[in-house]
């Protein structure tokens, strides 16, 4: 039987018969200090983004024809692009992380919840203040980019043990599962399958530091002390994506045409993958090119496995109409729109060959897709979280605004990609010979304009949201 609750409105409690099952893909947020909590973890996102934001203009000017000659190339670059992608997708994803773990616990171990997210928001503080602290050298690695300077260090050393805490409490402060397991259940079940995904990721980490010397040259030694947890921590992101496609899918009026018992059989499958990675760490050495083939395997082929199901899933159930009101309209269009950028990355890393930028095509779209459907759940939650809904025109439009955005983008990096342009370079280092290079790399400019005009607009929605709930107090 499935739950009466208030059409259109995320922030309603579904009303259960006594004894029935729910099968809503929904969890009730209780008023409890959790809810603090994660309210603190989804501002600590934002701010994230804000910080993103203004380094990504930089980057966007930087690549783009003609603006190119304006911003200084080489180190410029590098230094504005290692602080935008660890702000918008590690630190992102972290406090989304948070906020969606912290939801849905236990009221247990409160202060371990806080100083969580008290250690990560000074260690995403110092990353961010790193390129105004003096000398910082940009070392591009891959999933974790670094700056070579004291203050960048120390703030990724606190936000790594800030997430180390925020996983250890997942596992300390359980939340309750019913045995007739329902939706709330199998949506849990997928968060407890993330928190896993990150436990695995963690330890990646530890072994990668112990096998990895570090008289290494320096870009050697981080490239491979984050290439194997870097691979893992994804099924950690994929696995909140897909959690959240269930839940924006029952909110929005387009449940998936699945069980919760189905739902979790594809959250298992999900997970199982992540447990191949310490049989590939045992069995080849980190410093080996099998490790880094293997680790590349496991994310290609393990991370599709949950996926596609899912997605099927949820391309039938958008077919169906429903009646959009303004609290739903937000979250549907992030929904889709989610659905199309993975979709879209997830293709192109198929096409991928060599090193040009087809290859921040593939994991723009990825990492945008999951981007997007963390930002509907955050719209859904604000109500929950004690804040005002996130209506308005603003609001309706910012998800085709930023998925078109990095839509645009993505082609563009597609289109110049054909003809040899490299990746990780800017300004006249791109060396565009070519019209249709021009053309293309133009295109990923205004695309990438164009994104940073809907994450803002993301910012302004959930501002407005938080500060119009505190006047009215």
């Amino acid at each position: 039987m499935r739950a009466a609750s208030t059409p259109g409105y995320p922030g309603a409690i579904p009303v259960v018969p006594a004894g029935a099952r729910d099968d809503r893909f929904d969890i009730t947020i209780p008023a409890t200090e959790q809810r603090s909590i994660a309210a603190g973890w989804l501002l600590l996102g934002v701010a994230a983004l804000i910080g993103a934001g203004l380094f990504s203009i930089l980057l966007v000017l930087a690549r783009t024809p003609y603006f190119a000659n304006l911003v200084p190339a080489g180190d410029f670059f590098r230094i504005a692009l290692v602080v935008h992608v660890d702000l918008s997708v590690l630190v992102w994803f972290v406090s989304m992380a948070g906020m969606l773990w912290s939801i849905d616990t236990s009221p247990r171990f409160t202060p371990i919840g806080w100083f969580a997210l008290w250690l990560t928001a000074l260690g995403t503080l110092f990353m961010a203040a790193a390129p105004f602290t003096g000398a910082a050298t940009p070392v591009m690695s891959n999933y974790v980019p670094v700056l070579e300077n004291d203050t960048f260090l120390y703030g990724l050393i606190v936000l790594g043990a800030g997430f180390t805490l925020l996983t250890l409490r997942s596992f300390l402060a359980p939340a309750r599962m019913s045995l007739q397991l329902d939706g709330a259940d199998a949506l849990r079940f997928g968060l407890k399958a993330a928190a896993v995904s990150s436990a695995v990721t963690l330890m990646a980490l530890v072994w990668s530091l112990v096998e990895v010397p570090r008289e290494l040259d320096t870009r050697t030694y981080y490239e491979l002390l984050f290439w194997g947890p870097g691979h893992v921590v994804q099924f950690t992101w994929t696995l909140l994506m897909l959690v959240a496609w269930a839940w924006l899918a029952t909110l929005t009026g387009s449940p998936l045409p699945l069980s919760p018992r189905i739902v979790v059989l594809v959250y298992a499958i999900g997970l199982v993958s992540v447990f191949a990675a310490p049989l590939i760490y045992l069995n080849w050495s980190v410093l080996s090119v099998e490790h880094q083939k293997m680790m590349t395997w496991l994310m290609r082929f393990g991370g599709g496995l949950a996926i596609l199901p899912m997605a099927l899933a949820l391309a039938v159930a958008l077919f169906r109409r429903v009646h959009a009101t303004p609290a739903t309209r937000p979250l549907r269009a992030s929904l889709i729109a989610s659905l199309l950028l993975f979709s879209v990355g997830g293709i192109i890393g198929f096409l991928i060959k060599g090193s040009d930028v087809r290859v921040p095509a593939h994991y723009h779209g990825s990492i945008v897709g999951v981007t997007l459907a963390l930002m509907g759940v955050a719209y859904a939650l604000l109500p929950r979280l004690g804040y005002r809904e996130a209506t308005g025109r603003v609001a309706d439009w910012q998800p085709w605004v930023y998925g078109g955005g990095q839509l645009l983008h993505i082609l563009g990096l597609m289109w110049s990609g054909g003809y040899g342009v490299q990746r990780k370079v800017a300004g006249a280092e791109q060396t565009l010979r070519s019209t249709q290079e021009v053309l293309g790399m133009g295109l990923m400019g205004f695309g990438g304009l164009l994104a940073i005009v809907g994450g803002m607009m993301f910012v302004v929605v959930v501002l407005r949201s938080v500060i119009g709930a505190r006047r009215t107090r």
